[in-house]
């Protein structure tokens, strides 16, 4: 073998040419750079065929630390790195200086647990080094007894852990083949052997150029039967178990199963890891992904959560958040209640598993079903507590914003201690910006009656106003408004601050914050308020009928909240009568009857029946309105046809006379109303549209898309 290669020798002739120097981007250790040539020369000593090559060698440097001499350090790797020249030794002192003085940055200790990253464990210890040259002699090893075949894996392996390696094993389809049949003829055998002989081809999954070639082997098909497997396996051991805990004669029989378990346990959890951890890189490709969930991935995953290894879980939770993107996982997770499972790693001490659980349930929470499964976990109280965790804080503040969405569950906020660490966090804001997420979770619990209550405890309401008005923060008044709209002892602590609301009004600001000012009067329906003073010493009534002019109604959420102050006022007698004698509020109502938004319509239609109810002359035009306006398309029908396609009149009787005689229509109030009936008005009163606001100034009834419907009249002709 000697004597071939020193032939080959005479034809091959090899040159390094020395690159760049770097360090590497998380390990202490230093990169080369540097470019490899290869000629094959003739018998003659001519070239002939010659190759270049990009190569890079990895320089570790795990003694390095604040004890070193980074002159000699530097010497040294110098000197036994011939890929370095000597001249570049103040550069390589320089970079041994950077990388002991380097910062390490806040997420090197998750880095640890990266998926891409799995830490050596037991049984990969060796009493000699590995060698890429001896390569064959380790693929021998694989066709002899399960002990050796253990071995010629472990061996392959310590080459398959450096990255420089993989290319040359790549191209080794021996060693890789009978590694691929050892796993499948032989993994049910050996724990030991199937860990060694997936962690070879996680290596190579850990690169997105190598999947193909994993995948060429059904690597990844196998690793999901073998998880299954031993899923099952786990659940034999726990019903073992169990029987022998239950019979007290076979105590020390059940101490030795259990140490025995352990063992077992230790050994299995480690072949789950490197297993679930190739899946994982594998499933970078979607379509592959997509294979894993026809073979039940989602299921096999929850199953997994009820371990209480650590690292493994914290696996198996980032498989799912990357799994939980799309709907079809989303809903698997939904049927295997895989909330329930998670809520029992919260809280925890490890703060990798903590943080990857938070955020897998933050993408569940956008479903209303999981939002459900939380609450009945009792996510609630526990996420409250965790606000007070900062480096989790947000996360939780965003899954208890998604709970607080749906009406059902705002009341369970109040028995928590979550509602005092948000005010809390709202003052520490001063005068600050506050995070949307903050401020958007406050309203929503505003809306409960009882959360209410606990915002106002204290000084609560004082501070958010002083806040509300000072800043004119139009969220923060939006919390107000909806503290505001709950009857009882929250009501009677705005008094105090029905002056400084209506004063809003009277100042140039934004429109979304009068609005939210205005909601907040609007909601202020107590008893003892003097509305009438109210409205006069700020003069109200007319900026609220400015604000009701076409070219203010352009904003529907502005006229609804105008039209609700309305509403609240026109239940009070003194305001009441200000506002039919004194305004043409009630024409500009009329007005807004026909609104294209609903909303609108309905307030209208509630305030207007009022306004009826008090003055009759009021009452006469908006039913006069509201009869042309429901009947409108009928009377345009009865018009149109008067006159046949011919152009000749076609609605008449025998004798030629026409059924309308020459009269309008709506003067026949025979058509309308039986003969004697007990109530009926003057015709010409009843449709008289004619009132003094007129409509000229409302919007187009043609625009609001309402199509109207008719009354049903008994019609004799």
């Amino acid at each position: 073998m000697e004597k071939l290669q020193a032939e080959d020798a005479r034809y091959l002739k090899r040159k390094v040419k020395g690159g760049s120097l770097d360090v590497h981007p998380t390990e202490k250790a230093l990169i080369v750079q540097y470019e490899l040539e290869a000629t094959i020369l003739g018998e003659m000593g001519d070239p002939m065929v010659g190759e270049r090559k990009e190569c890079q060698k990895i320089i570790r440097l795990k003694s390095l630390n604040a004890n070193t001499d980074i002159a000699t350090l530097a010497r040294k790797v110098v000197e036994e790195c011939r890929l370095i020249h000597p001249s570049k030794l103040p550069e390589v002192e320089q970079l041994l200086f950077y990388l002991l003085n380097r910062k390490k940055s806040g997420n090197d200790k998750r880095e640890k647990h990266s998926p891409r990253d799995l830490a050596p464990f037991e049984g990969m210890e060796l009493d000699e080094e590995a060698n890429i040259n001896r390569i064959d002699h380790y693929v021998e090893l694989l066709y002899e007894d399960i002990p050796e075949k253990v071995r010629g894996a472990t061996l392959i392996l310590h080459l398959a852990r450096n990255p420089d390696n993989l290319e040359e094993l790549l191209q080794n389809e021996t060693a890789l083949g009978a590694l691929a049949r050892v796993l499948r003829e032989d993994w049910k055998q050996s724990v030991d052997l199937a860990t060694t002989i997936i962690y070879v081809f996680f290596c190579f999954s850990s690169f997105s150029q190598f999947h193909g070639q994993v995948t060429h082997y059904k690597i990844g098909a196998l690793c999901m039967n073998i998880i299954e497997h031993e899923l099952k396996r786990y659940d034999l051991w726990q019903d073992e178990l169990q029987k022998k805990a239950a019979n007290q004669n076979v105590k020390k029989e059940h101490e030795k199963a259990f140490k025995k378990y352990q063992g077992l346990l230790i050994k299995q959890e480690q072949l789950l890891q490197v297993a679930l951890h190739l899946l994982l890189n594998l499933a970078e490709d979607t379509r592959t992904e997509l294979k894993m969930r026809n073979k039940n991935i989602v299921h096999t995953l929850v199953k997994t959560l009820d371990r209480e290894d650590e690292e493994l879980l914290v696996l198996v939770v980032s498989f799912l958040k990357k799994l939980s993107i799309f709907l079809e996982n989303k809903n698997d997770m939904a049927e295997t209640y895989a909330v329930e499972k998670l809520a029992r790693l919260l809280p925890c001490k490890h703060e990798d598993l903590l943080n990857t659980t938070l955020r897998l349930l933050l993408n569940l929470s956008f479903d209303t079903g999981l939002r459900s499964q939380m609450v009945q976990a009792g996510l609630i109280p526990k996420l409250s507590a965790l606000l007070a965790d900062e480096s989790q804080r947000q996360l939780c503040m965003c899954i208890l914003y998604h709970i607080s969405v749906d009406d059902r569950f705002k009341s369970m906020f109040a028995y928590t201690d979550c509602i005092p660490q948000l005010m809390k966090m709202l003052f520490d804001c001063g005068e600050s910006p506050m995070d949307p997420e903050l401020i958007s979770f406050c309203i929503n619990l505003a809306a409960n009656k009882r959360n209410a209550q606990v915002i106002c405890e204290g000084n609560g309401l004082k501070m958010l106003m002083k806040r509300g008005l000072k800043l004119k923060d139009v969220l923060t008044m939006k919390m107000i408004r909806n503290v505001s709209q709950h009857d009882g002892p929250t009501k009677n602590l705005f008094i105090d601050y029905v002056g400084d609301l209506a004063a809003q009004t009277g100042v140039q600001e934004r429109e979304e914050y009068v609005i939210e000012c205005l909601g907040t009067l609007a909601n202020l329906t107590i008893p003892d308020l003097d509305w009438e003073l109210v409205l006069k010493e700020y003069n109200l009534v007319p900026f609220l009928k400015n604000h009701l002019k076409p070219a203010q109604q352009e904003d529907d959420e502005f006229v609804c909240q105008i039209v609700y102050v309305f509403y609240q006022m026109v239940f009070h007698q003194a305001t009441r009568d200000v506002i039919i004698k004194d305004t043409q509020a009630p024409a500009y109502l009329i007005d807004l009857m026909h609104d294209k938004n609903a909303e609108i319509r309905k307030v209208c239609d509630n305030t207007l029946d009022i306004i009826a109810e008090y003055d009759e002359e009021w009452g006469r035009k908006i039913q006069s309105e509201k009869f042309r306006w429901h009947n409108s398309q009928w009377l345009e029908m009865v018009d149109n046809r008067a006159m046949g396609d011919d152009g000749e009149p076609f609605m008449y009787g025998d004798d030629g006379e026409p059924f309308m005689h020459n009269g309008d229509i709506l003067e026949r109030p025979d058509l309308f109303y039986s003969a004697g009936t007990e109530g009926s008005r003057n015709t010409q009163q009843r449709l008289n549209l004619f009132y003094s606001a007129g409509t000229a100034g409302g919007r187009q009834v043609g625009e609001s898309g309402v199509e109207p419907f008719f009354f049903t009249f008994n019609i004799t002709f």
